[in-house]
């Protein structure tokens, strides 16, 4: 399941990200990566100890929290503080599956990485190459989005970041624990949510369908999470 979700940050926010960064220390990309992806990744990234890394990390988690679309999708029991990564000319990802388990930084836990997230920040328009490469059955799907918006997809995904032939593009991406595990299970409550919000918006909240779609939302979340 792949879900777009627009509009994460303002643009104040982004402004605000990109300034920071730009100020930033950024290394190989290489030191977050497991021993196979390594090979294949070639990048900047910002030391993920870092105070910019922790400060711009504090207001993207502060943005999840207000994003019901991106909680109806990945309805995360925990989330990986974000990582930031820049693509200059010449630097791409080629194909790779992320690693299962991350350790959390600070916590002296671990977390399974259900799902994987990559939030834009610079336009499309400043840089080409660069797409988000993801397959799954249904094919491959090409992702370039808006500054401020992010896409949602399964770790279990394979992909790929095309090699940029000019500008620079530049993310914030992290990993998700989910409350459901399985992802076809995810996805059908992520449409049952939807459906039941547009239902919502239609009829009212004390109409006798939207009650009943709303029980067997819960109780399918109900039978289906890990906590």
């Amino acid at each position: 399941m792949l879900v777009e979700v627009p509009n994460v940050l303002t643009p104040e926010e982004v402004a605000f990200c990109r300034a920071g960064l730009e100020a930033g220390d950024w290394v190989d990309g290489r030191v977050t990566a497991g021993q196979q992806a390594a090979r294949a990744k070639h990048n900047l990234q910002i030391p993920e100890d870092s105070a910019t890394a922790r400060e711009l990390g504090d207001l993207i988690l502060r943005a999840l929290g207000r994003s019901p679309l991106f909680n109806a999708a990945a309805l995360p029991l925990r989330v990986l503080p974000p990582l930031f990564n820049r693509y200059d000319v010449g630097m791409g990802f080629g194909a790779h599956v992320d690693g299962a388990i991350r350790a959390v930084p600070g916590a002296g836990i671990r977390m399974r990485a259900d799902i994987s997230t990559t939030l834009f920040l610079t336009a499309p328009s400043e840089y080409d190459g660069g797409e988000l490469i993801i397959e799954d059955t249904f094919g491959a799907h090409a992702v370039k989005l808006p500054a401020g918006h992010m896409i949602v997809y399964p770790a279990t995904s394979l992909h790929r970041v095309e090699p940029i032939t000019r500008g620079s593009r530049w993310s914030a991406f992290f990993w998700s624990q989910s409350m459901v595990k399985d992802d076809g299970a995810r996805a059908l409550l992520y449409d049952l949510d939807r459906g039941i919000t547009g239902a919502r918006a239609d009829l009212s909240d004390d109409n006798a369908s939207v009650i009943a779609l709303t029980s067997v939302y819960h109780n399918l979340l109900r039978r289906w999470a890990e906590l």
